[in-house]
């Protein structure tokens, strides 16, 4: 242990110096609310998170209605939303071809994520796919990124352990990069789909992939609790994370995983977490403090 510690300080100073990505995920805030949220009010909101200076906006999805049907109206909010004062870019989540050749129709979408589960069970709940499957369709939709100028992102769901006793280790999960690396996937997000991350997990993870993998640039979409959040982020950010999803008040999480959500990382805490650490995202903090009382307003009326 102790020479594994000395390694992993060596690959610290060694590594090179990136910015910090931050990505708001008012997407997977929305997707598992009961009650719709009118498109005007959808596209008002994300027009106030544009205006904050996130290096990526989760703005919504193209997939089956009937699965989310909160997102329903996804492309209706795209037509509404004005880009010309911004420099972030939009992400939307696609769960298969055609969801994906639908969003990559669109020329104001940057990203296409996609939603990899290293649980065999999830992935069926989720996208209605065996993992094989899946991983065809990986291959299909990063040549469709490549051919349209895009950018495909795989999260690894339940990328720290299921509930359903599928098979889990750190192995399986490099087993899974060493696979999307090979299809030429170069953003990969380790997503915690039900909070049961712990620094124990997450630091040995990412100080073993990010070297192994230099050509991926990883992230951290994690689940927590609100007594939880700061030793994730900090067991990711010290261990090499530089990419990071949050949603404003920590609000939604995946419906599909459990009957109980458990909440995304609040935005206003990595952001204060990461000025401790120095790190300047480059945000407007006015129009970010604007944004937190329009997403309070937002979600209690709709919660």
């Amino acid at each position: 242990m102790a020479a594994r510690g000395r390694a992993t300080a060596l690959y610290l100073r060694a590594m090179p110096t990136h910015p910090i990505v931050l990505t708001e995920c008012p997407r997977d805030a929305m997707q598992g609310l009961h009650d719709f949220i009118p498109t005007a009010t959808k596209t008002a909101y994300l027009q106030q998170l544009l205006a904050v200076g996130f290096d990526v906006l989760d703005f919504g999805s193209f997939v089956s209605p009937k699965a989310i049907p909160q997102l329903r109206d996804t492309a209706e909010v795209l037509a509404g939303l004005n880009l010309s004062q911004t420099k972030t870019r939009l992400l939307a989540i696609v769960a298969n071809l055609r969801g994906a050749e639908q969003a990559a129709s669109h020329p104001e979408i940057s990203y296409l994520g996609f939603p990899l589960s290293i649980s065999e069970t999830f992935q069926r709940r989720n996208t209605n796919q065996t993992i094989t499957e899946a991983l065809a369709d990986v291959a299909a939709m990063h040549a469709l990124c490549e051919r349209g100028g895009k950018t495909l992102i795989v999260y690894l769901s339940m990328g720290f352990g299921n509930p359903y006793g599928d098979p889990y280790s750190p192995a399986v999960v490099a087993d899974f990069t060493q696979q999307l690396a090979a299809l030429g996937v170069r953003i990969v997000a380790l997503s915690d789909t039900i909070g049961v991350s712990t620094p124990a997990l997450i630091t040995p993870l990412f100080e073993e992939l990010i070297p192994a993998f230099p050509q991926i640039e990883f992230g951290a979409h994690l689940h927590t609790t609100p007594t939880t959040w700061r030793e994730k982020v900090q067991a990711a950010y010290q261990a090499g994370c530089r990419r990071f999803d949050g949603a404003i008040g920590g609000i939604g999480g995946c419906p599909m995983a459990t009957d109980v959500l458990t909440g995304n990382m609040a935005t206003e805490n990595l952001v204060a977490y990461l000025a401790e650490q120095g790190e300047r995202p480059g945000l407007n903090l006015e129009r970010f403090a604007d944004a937190r009382l329009a997403a309070a307003q937002v979600f209690a009326m709709h919660c």
